[in-house]
Protein backbone atom coordinates (compact mmCIF):
# COMPACT_ATOMS: atom_id res chain seq x y z
CA UNK A 1 0.00 0.00 0.00
CA UNK A 2 1.53 3.31 -1.17
CA UNK A 3 2.69 5.45 2.26
CA UNK A 4 0.59 8.36 3.05
CA UNK A 5 2.28 11.61 4.36
CA UNK A 6 1.51 13.79 7.31
CA UNK A 7 2.66 16.72 8.33
CA UNK A 8 1.83 17.97 11.82
CA UNK A 9 2.55 16.14 15.20
CA UNK A 10 -0.06 17.71 17.00
CA UNK A 11 -3.20 17.13 17.83
CA UNK A 12 -4.70 16.56 15.05
CA UNK A 13 -1.88 14.86 13.07
CA UNK A 14 -1.28 12.38 15.73
CA UNK A 15 -4.83 10.98 15.63
CA UNK A 16 -4.65 11.05 12.36
CA UNK A 17 -1.58 8.86 12.39
CA UNK A 18 -3.02 6.50 14.57
CA UNK A 19 -6.18 5.97 12.65
CA UNK A 20 -4.60 5.48 9.03
CA UNK A 21 -1.99 2.83 10.84
CA UNK A 22 -4.72 1.41 12.61
CA UNK A 23 -5.87 0.10 9.04
CA UNK A 24 -2.81 -1.19 8.12
CA UNK A 25 -1.75 1.94 5.88
CA UNK A 26 2.27 2.74 6.04
CA UNK A 27 2.63 6.57 7.89
CA UNK A 28 5.64 8.91 7.95
CA UNK A 29 4.60 11.66 10.37
CA UNK A 30 6.49 14.77 9.98
CA UNK A 31 6.94 16.82 13.14
CA UNK A 32 9.59 19.71 12.95
CA UNK A 33 9.53 20.40 16.39
CA UNK A 34 12.26 20.08 18.59
CA UNK A 35 14.56 21.21 15.62
CA UNK A 36 12.67 24.15 14.46
CA UNK A 37 10.59 26.08 17.43
CA UNK A 38 7.53 27.40 17.20
CA UNK A 39 7.85 29.89 19.40
CA UNK A 40 4.54 28.74 22.01
CA UNK A 41 5.59 25.25 22.47
CA UNK A 42 7.96 24.18 24.99
CA UNK A 43 9.23 20.89 24.10
CA UNK A 44 9.60 17.70 21.54
CA UNK A 45 6.49 15.49 22.27
CA UNK A 46 4.05 15.16 20.02
CA UNK A 47 0.56 16.56 20.46
CA UNK A 48 1.42 19.37 22.75
CA UNK A 49 -0.97 21.10 24.38
CA UNK A 50 -0.33 25.18 24.21
CA UNK A 51 -2.88 26.78 25.22
CA UNK A 52 -5.02 25.30 28.33
CA UNK A 53 -5.04 22.17 29.30
CA UNK A 54 -8.26 21.53 29.64
CA UNK A 55 -9.89 19.44 26.85
CA UNK A 56 -13.60 21.38 27.26
CA UNK A 57 -16.59 20.01 29.07
CA UNK A 58 -17.10 16.24 29.53
CA UNK A 59 -21.16 16.51 30.63
CA UNK A 60 -23.18 14.24 28.00
CA UNK A 61 -25.37 17.44 27.61
CA UNK A 62 -22.56 19.98 26.44
CA UNK A 63 -21.16 20.20 22.98
CA UNK A 64 -18.02 19.72 23.75
CA UNK A 65 -18.88 16.80 26.00
CA UNK A 66 -21.10 15.55 22.54
CA UNK A 67 -17.84 15.51 20.70
CA UNK A 68 -15.74 13.32 23.40
CA UNK A 69 -18.26 10.60 23.12
CA UNK A 70 -18.04 10.61 19.73
CA UNK A 71 -14.62 10.38 19.68
CA UNK A 72 -14.74 7.72 22.13
CA UNK A 73 -17.46 5.72 19.78
CA UNK A 74 -14.81 6.38 17.48
CA UNK A 75 -12.02 4.53 19.15
CA UNK A 76 -9.83 7.68 19.35
CA UNK A 77 -6.48 7.40 20.38
CA UNK A 78 -5.95 10.74 21.85
CA UNK A 79 -9.18 10.87 23.95
CA UNK A 80 -8.28 7.51 25.16
CA UNK A 81 -5.20 8.91 26.61
CA UNK A 82 -6.54 12.40 27.95
CA UNK A 83 -8.49 10.26 30.03
CA UNK A 84 -5.69 8.19 31.28
CA UNK A 85 -3.83 11.32 31.83
CA UNK A 86 -6.89 13.06 33.36
CA UNK A 87 -6.79 15.48 36.30
CA UNK A 88 -9.52 16.56 38.70
CA UNK A 89 -11.72 19.86 36.42
CA UNK A 90 -15.45 19.47 37.53
CA UNK A 91 -17.15 18.84 34.61
CA UNK A 92 -14.67 19.46 32.32
CA UNK A 93 -11.92 16.76 30.59
CA UNK A 94 -8.41 18.78 31.61
CA UNK A 95 -4.85 16.55 31.78
CA UNK A 96 -1.44 16.47 33.04
CA UNK A 97 -0.16 18.37 29.68
CA UNK A 98 3.13 16.72 30.01
CA UNK A 99 1.69 13.32 31.04
CA UNK A 100 -0.76 13.25 28.00
CA UNK A 101 1.54 14.29 25.01
CA UNK A 102 4.56 11.88 26.80
CA UNK A 103 1.68 9.05 26.58
CA UNK A 104 0.70 10.00 22.71
CA UNK A 105 4.28 9.92 21.43
CA UNK A 106 5.20 6.74 23.18
CA UNK A 107 2.00 4.86 21.54
CA UNK A 108 2.82 6.33 18.42
CA UNK A 109 6.87 5.89 18.76
CA UNK A 110 5.56 2.38 19.22
CA UNK A 111 2.94 1.17 16.20
CA UNK A 112 4.43 -0.82 13.78
CA UNK A 113 2.63 1.57 10.67
CA UNK A 114 3.85 4.68 11.77
CA UNK A 115 7.56 6.46 11.50
CA UNK A 116 7.77 9.64 12.77
CA UNK A 117 9.84 12.03 10.98
CA UNK A 118 11.72 15.13 12.41
CA UNK A 119 12.31 17.30 9.77
CA UNK A 120 10.25 20.50 8.96
CA UNK A 121 7.93 19.64 5.89
CA UNK A 122 8.50 22.54 3.50
CA UNK A 123 6.89 21.28 0.29
CA UNK A 124 3.41 19.82 -0.17
CA UNK A 125 3.37 16.22 -0.84
CA UNK A 126 2.53 15.15 -4.26
CA UNK A 127 1.42 11.92 -2.65
CA UNK A 128 -1.35 11.07 -0.13
CA UNK A 129 -1.16 13.17 2.13
CA UNK A 130 -2.47 14.99 5.37
CA UNK A 131 -2.44 18.72 6.82
CA UNK A 132 -2.26 19.48 10.05
CA UNK A 133 0.44 21.48 10.79
CA UNK A 134 -1.89 23.72 12.99
CA UNK A 135 -1.72 27.43 13.88
CA UNK A 136 1.63 27.62 14.02
CA UNK A 137 2.78 26.84 10.13
CA UNK A 138 6.02 27.38 9.17
CA UNK A 139 6.97 30.11 6.87
CA UNK A 140 8.04 27.87 3.90
CA UNK A 141 5.37 25.76 4.61
CA UNK A 142 2.95 28.85 4.63
CA UNK A 143 4.24 29.74 1.26
CA UNK A 144 3.59 26.37 -0.26
CA UNK A 145 0.27 26.19 0.99
CA UNK A 146 -0.37 29.88 -0.58
CA UNK A 147 0.66 28.56 -3.59
CA UNK A 148 -1.40 25.65 -3.64
CA UNK A 149 -4.64 27.21 -2.61
CA UNK A 150 -4.47 30.05 -4.70
CA UNK A 151 -6.32 31.65 -1.93
CA UNK A 152 -5.02 34.54 0.99
CA UNK A 153 -4.17 33.06 4.06
CA UNK A 154 -6.38 34.50 7.38
CA UNK A 155 -4.09 35.50 10.29
CA UNK A 156 -5.09 36.25 13.77
CA UNK A 157 -3.24 36.56 16.90
CA UNK A 158 -3.98 33.81 19.60
CA UNK A 159 -3.46 33.67 23.60
CA UNK A 160 -2.40 31.63 26.48
CA UNK A 161 -2.88 31.92 29.89
CA UNK A 162 -0.02 31.95 32.73
CA UNK A 163 0.60 29.60 34.94
CA UNK A 164 1.22 29.36 38.65
CA UNK A 165 2.78 27.37 41.72
CA UNK A 166 0.05 25.62 43.93
CA UNK A 167 2.28 26.59 47.22
CA UNK A 168 1.94 30.65 46.62
CA UNK A 169 -1.52 31.24 46.40
CA UNK A 170 -3.19 32.06 49.86
CA UNK A 171 -5.57 29.72 50.57
CA UNK A 172 -6.56 31.67 53.86
CA UNK A 173 -8.50 33.76 50.82
CA UNK A 174 -8.78 31.59 48.13
CA UNK A 175 -10.63 28.66 48.31
CA UNK A 176 -11.62 25.17 46.84
CA UNK A 177 -14.78 24.40 45.37
CA UNK A 178 -16.16 23.85 41.90
CA UNK A 179 -19.47 25.62 39.76
CA UNK A 180 -22.49 24.48 40.97
CA UNK A 181 -20.64 21.69 43.11
CA UNK A 182 -20.06 19.95 40.03
CA UNK A 183 -16.88 18.27 41.21
CA UNK A 184 -14.79 14.89 41.83
CA UNK A 185 -13.04 16.28 45.00
CA UNK A 186 -15.15 16.76 48.25
CA UNK A 187 -13.90 20.48 48.07
CA UNK A 188 -14.07 21.45 44.60
CA UNK A 189 -11.69 20.54 41.88
CA UNK A 190 -10.99 24.71 41.33
CA UNK A 191 -9.23 27.49 43.58
CA UNK A 192 -11.38 30.57 43.57
CA UNK A 193 -10.04 33.98 44.55
CA UNK A 194 -12.96 35.87 45.24
CA UNK A 195 -13.25 40.24 44.41
CA UNK A 196 -15.41 42.82 45.95
CA UNK A 197 -16.67 44.99 44.04
CA UNK A 198 -13.73 47.56 45.05
CA UNK A 199 -11.31 45.08 44.40
CA UNK A 200 -12.53 44.12 40.80
CA UNK A 201 -12.54 47.56 39.78
CA UNK A 202 -9.23 48.22 40.95
CA UNK A 203 -8.05 45.31 38.86
CA UNK A 204 -10.14 46.16 35.82
CA UNK A 205 -8.64 49.73 36.17
CA UNK A 206 -4.86 48.00 36.49
CA UNK A 207 -5.63 45.87 33.57
CA UNK A 208 -6.46 48.37 31.44
CA UNK A 209 -3.78 50.93 31.65
CA UNK A 210 -1.01 48.20 31.95
CA UNK A 211 1.87 47.62 29.33
CA UNK A 212 1.41 45.21 26.66
CA UNK A 213 3.58 43.16 24.37
CA UNK A 214 4.58 44.69 21.05
CA UNK A 215 3.13 42.29 17.94
CA UNK A 216 5.41 43.64 15.46
CA UNK A 217 7.25 40.67 16.09
CA UNK A 218 4.83 37.93 15.02
CA UNK A 219 3.57 40.23 12.00
CA UNK A 220 7.59 39.72 10.83
CA UNK A 221 6.78 36.24 10.21
CA UNK A 222 3.73 36.40 8.06
CA UNK A 223 5.43 35.30 4.49
CA UNK A 224 6.82 37.40 1.91
CA UNK A 225 4.37 37.52 -0.50
CA UNK A 226 1.43 36.42 1.60
CA UNK A 227 -0.89 39.55 1.91
CA UNK A 228 -1.70 39.12 6.18
CA UNK A 229 -5.28 38.70 6.03
CA UNK A 230 -6.91 39.28 9.13
CA UNK A 231 -4.75 40.84 12.04
CA UNK A 232 -7.21 40.38 14.66
CA UNK A 233 -7.79 38.55 17.94
CA UNK A 234 -10.15 35.26 17.66
CA UNK A 235 -13.04 35.97 19.53
CA UNK A 236 -13.12 32.26 21.45
CA UNK A 237 -10.22 33.52 23.04
CA UNK A 238 -9.48 37.14 23.58
CA UNK A 239 -7.05 38.60 26.10
CA UNK A 240 -8.10 39.38 29.03
CA UNK A 241 -6.95 43.01 28.78
CA UNK A 242 -8.96 43.10 25.97
CA UNK A 243 -12.28 41.80 26.98
CA UNK A 244 -11.91 44.88 29.92
CA UNK A 245 -12.41 47.77 27.49
CA UNK A 246 -15.39 46.24 25.63
CA UNK A 247 -17.31 47.27 29.48
CA UNK A 248 -16.81 48.02 33.63
CA UNK A 249 -18.86 44.43 34.03
CA UNK A 250 -17.37 42.97 30.68
CA UNK A 251 -15.40 40.53 32.95
CA UNK A 252 -17.40 40.05 35.70
CA UNK A 253 -20.12 38.29 33.00
CA UNK A 254 -17.27 36.53 31.40
CA UNK A 255 -14.00 34.51 32.96
CA UNK A 256 -14.63 36.43 36.38
CA UNK A 257 -18.26 35.21 36.47
CA UNK A 258 -19.35 34.23 40.02
CA UNK A 259 -21.98 32.25 39.11
CA UNK A 260 -22.40 28.98 41.43
CA UNK A 261 -19.30 30.01 43.48
CA UNK A 262 -20.20 31.06 47.13
CA UNK A 263 -17.66 31.70 49.47
CA UNK A 264 -18.01 29.60 52.25
CA UNK A 265 -16.72 31.61 54.48
CA UNK A 266 -19.07 34.39 53.60
CA UNK A 267 -21.69 32.52 52.66
CA UNK A 268 -22.44 35.10 49.87
CA UNK A 269 -21.24 34.59 46.40
CA UNK A 270 -18.68 36.95 45.89
CA UNK A 271 -18.86 40.05 43.23
CA UNK A 272 -16.53 37.94 40.95
CA UNK A 273 -14.01 35.15 41.15
CA UNK A 274 -10.97 34.14 39.39
CA UNK A 275 -10.57 30.40 38.94
CA UNK A 276 -7.75 28.38 38.60
CA UNK A 277 -7.23 25.26 37.00
CA UNK A 278 -5.09 22.14 38.29
CA UNK A 279 -2.49 22.11 35.60
CA UNK A 280 -0.15 18.89 36.08
CA UNK A 281 -1.09 15.65 38.22
CA UNK A 282 0.99 16.09 40.73
CA UNK A 283 -1.19 19.51 41.77
CA UNK A 284 1.60 21.52 42.21
CA UNK A 285 0.46 23.97 39.27
CA UNK A 286 -2.82 25.55 38.11
CA UNK A 287 -3.32 27.79 35.60
CA UNK A 288 -5.56 30.79 35.49
CA UNK A 289 -8.78 30.17 33.38
CA UNK A 290 -9.86 32.72 30.88
CA UNK A 291 -7.04 34.67 31.49
CA UNK A 292 -5.52 34.34 28.39
CA UNK A 293 -3.24 37.69 28.08
CA UNK A 294 -0.43 39.41 26.05
CA UNK A 295 1.00 41.61 28.53
CA UNK A 296 4.81 42.21 29.78
CA UNK A 297 5.53 39.95 32.22
CA UNK A 298 6.13 42.42 34.69
CA UNK A 299 2.97 43.42 34.45
CA UNK A 300 1.58 40.17 34.39
CA UNK A 301 3.20 39.90 37.99
CA UNK A 302 2.51 43.31 38.96
CA UNK A 303 -1.66 43.49 37.94
CA UNK A 304 -2.57 39.51 38.34
CA UNK A 305 -0.72 39.90 41.98
CA UNK A 306 -3.39 42.23 42.76
CA UNK A 307 -5.87 39.53 42.80
CA UNK A 308 -6.70 38.11 46.44
CA UNK A 309 -4.98 35.26 47.01
CA UNK A 310 -2.45 35.82 44.14
CA UNK A 311 -0.47 39.01 46.04
CA UNK A 312 2.81 36.33 46.30
CA UNK A 313 2.04 34.12 43.18
CA UNK A 314 4.90 32.20 41.29
CA UNK A 315 4.56 32.10 37.79
CA UNK A 316 5.56 28.87 36.04
CA UNK A 317 4.64 30.30 33.02
CA UNK A 318 3.80 33.41 31.98
CA UNK A 319 0.67 34.21 28.97
CA UNK A 320 1.70 35.12 25.84
CA UNK A 321 0.79 35.87 22.25
CA UNK A 322 0.70 33.66 19.11
CA UNK A 323 -0.08 33.90 15.61
CA UNK A 324 -2.34 31.50 14.32
CA UNK A 325 -2.90 30.73 10.80
CA UNK A 326 -5.71 29.00 9.07
CA UNK A 327 -7.08 28.39 5.51
CA UNK A 328 -10.54 29.81 3.78
CA UNK A 329 -11.90 26.18 3.99
CA UNK A 330 -15.43 26.79 2.57
CA UNK A 331 -13.65 27.59 -1.05
CA UNK A 332 -10.82 24.77 -0.72
CA UNK A 333 -12.29 21.66 1.57
CA UNK A 334 -14.99 19.21 0.78
CA UNK A 335 -16.96 18.11 4.09
CA UNK A 336 -14.58 15.10 3.80
CA UNK A 337 -11.55 17.10 4.51
CA UNK A 338 -10.49 16.68 0.50
CA UNK A 339 -9.42 19.52 -0.79
CA UNK A 340 -11.23 20.31 -3.55
CA UNK A 341 -8.43 19.79 -6.57
CA UNK A 342 -6.72 16.49 -5.21
CA UNK A 343 -8.48 13.38 -3.78
CA UNK A 344 -5.91 12.53 -2.04
CA UNK A 345 -4.99 15.72 -0.15
CA UNK A 346 -6.51 16.06 3.00
CA UNK A 347 -6.57 19.07 5.85
CA UNK A 348 -7.28 18.47 9.46
CA UNK A 349 -6.81 20.46 12.71
CA UNK A 350 -6.77 24.28 13.01
CA UNK A 351 -5.51 25.04 9.76
CA UNK A 352 -8.95 24.39 8.75
CA UNK A 353 -10.91 26.71 10.92
CA UNK A 354 -12.14 24.09 13.61
CA UNK A 355 -11.71 25.52 17.13
CA UNK A 356 -10.70 24.15 20.55
CA UNK A 357 -8.78 20.84 21.30
CA UNK A 358 -11.35 18.06 20.71
CA UNK A 359 -12.49 19.71 17.40
CA UNK A 360 -8.81 19.41 16.13
CA UNK A 361 -8.47 15.19 17.13
CA UNK A 362 -12.31 15.08 15.41
CA UNK A 363 -10.99 16.40 12.11
CA UNK A 364 -7.70 14.20 12.31
CA UNK A 365 -9.66 11.25 12.85
CA UNK A 366 -12.07 11.71 10.52
CA UNK A 367 -9.23 12.76 7.46
CA UNK A 368 -7.17 9.81 9.05
CA UNK A 369 -10.29 7.46 8.31
CA UNK A 370 -10.90 8.76 4.91
CA UNK A 371 -7.28 8.89 3.81
CA UNK A 372 -7.20 5.42 4.65
CA UNK A 373 -10.19 4.70 2.90
CA UNK A 374 -9.41 6.21 -0.14
CA UNK A 375 -5.92 4.24 0.25
CA UNK A 376 -7.87 0.89 0.55
CA UNK A 377 -10.42 1.67 -2.97
CA UNK A 378 -13.30 2.65 -0.82
CA UNK A 379 -14.81 6.26 -0.76
CA UNK A 380 -14.07 8.57 1.94
CA UNK A 381 -17.14 9.31 4.42
CA UNK A 382 -18.82 12.69 5.08
CA UNK A 383 -20.22 12.56 8.74
CA UNK A 384 -23.99 12.87 9.08
CA UNK A 385 -24.64 16.52 10.08
CA UNK A 386 -26.51 15.72 13.14
CA UNK A 387 -23.54 14.36 14.67
CA UNK A 388 -21.30 17.33 16.07
CA UNK A 389 -18.62 16.01 14.20
CA UNK A 390 -20.43 16.09 10.80
CA UNK A 391 -22.01 19.73 11.78
CA UNK A 392 -17.83 21.03 12.69
CA UNK A 393 -17.07 19.39 9.07
CA UNK A 394 -19.84 20.97 7.32
CA UNK A 395 -19.30 24.47 8.66
CA UNK A 396 -16.04 25.15 8.12
CA UNK A 397 -17.05 23.74 4.33
CA UNK A 398 -20.23 25.90 3.84
CA UNK A 399 -19.30 29.18 6.00
CA UNK A 400 -19.72 32.85 4.07
CA UNK A 401 -16.81 34.78 3.54
CA UNK A 402 -18.05 37.71 5.22
CA UNK A 403 -18.22 35.91 8.56
CA UNK A 404 -15.66 32.70 8.68
CA UNK A 405 -14.34 32.42 11.89
CA UNK A 406 -12.51 29.74 13.66
CA UNK A 407 -15.48 27.34 15.15
CA UNK A 408 -15.69 25.34 18.01
CA UNK A 409 -18.10 22.47 19.07
CA UNK A 410 -21.73 24.08 19.76
CA UNK A 411 -25.09 22.86 19.36
CA UNK A 412 -25.85 26.10 16.73
CA UNK A 413 -24.54 24.36 14.01
CA UNK A 414 -26.44 21.40 14.30
CA UNK A 415 -29.56 21.15 12.15
CA UNK A 416 -32.63 22.32 13.97
CA UNK A 417 -34.76 19.60 16.59
CA UNK A 418 -38.25 18.95 15.37
CA UNK A 419 -40.85 20.80 16.84
CA UNK A 420 -41.57 19.21 20.07
CA UNK A 421 -45.25 17.68 20.40
CA UNK A 422 -45.27 18.32 24.28
CA UNK A 423 -44.68 22.06 24.40
CA UNK A 424 -41.54 24.25 24.89
CA UNK A 425 -38.33 22.45 25.62
CA UNK A 426 -36.11 24.27 28.01
CA UNK A 427 -32.28 24.57 27.59
CA UNK A 428 -31.44 21.98 29.00
CA UNK A 429 -33.83 19.24 27.03
CA UNK A 430 -32.74 20.55 24.49
CA UNK A 431 -29.13 20.48 24.43
CA UNK A 432 -30.41 16.78 25.70
CA UNK A 433 -32.40 15.70 22.95
CA UNK A 434 -29.66 17.04 20.71
CA UNK A 435 -27.12 14.91 22.09
CA UNK A 436 -29.37 11.72 22.34
CA UNK A 437 -29.56 12.20 18.77
CA UNK A 438 -25.94 13.02 17.69
CA UNK A 439 -25.44 9.71 19.31
CA UNK A 440 -28.04 7.79 17.74
CA UNK A 441 -27.64 8.87 14.35
CA UNK A 442 -24.07 8.12 14.64
CA UNK A 443 -24.44 4.57 15.83
CA UNK A 444 -26.46 4.11 13.14
CA UNK A 445 -24.15 5.54 10.76
CA UNK A 446 -21.43 3.47 11.79
CA UNK A 447 -23.51 0.04 11.90
CA UNK A 448 -24.66 0.89 8.08
CA UNK A 449 -20.48 1.14 6.96
CA UNK A 450 -18.75 -2.00 6.18
CA UNK A 451 -15.47 0.34 7.08
CA UNK A 452 -13.77 -1.46 10.38
CA UNK A 453 -13.53 1.90 12.82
Amino acid sequence: METLIIIGGGLAGSEAAWQAAQRGVPVKLYEMRPRLETGAHTGGDLAELVCSNSLGSNLDDRAPGLLKNELRRMNSLLIACADETAVPAGGALAVDRDQFAALVTQRLAQHKNIEIIREEATLIPEQPAIIASGPLTSKRLSTALATLTGQEHLYFFDAIAPIVALDSINMDIAYRASRYGRGEQDDGDYINCPLNAGEYEAFVRALRAAERIELKSFEQQINEGVRAGMHTFFEGCLPVEVLSQRGDETLAYGPLRPVGLVDPRTGKRPHAVVQLRQDNLAGSLYNLVGFQTNLTFAEQRRVFRMIPGLENAEFARYGQMHRNTFIFSPALLRPTLQFYQRDDLFFAGQITGVEGYAGNIATGLLAGWNAARLLSGEAPLEMPRETMLGALCHYITHASATDFQPMKANFGILPALPASGKGRRNKRQRMQFYAARSLEVLESFLQAETFNV
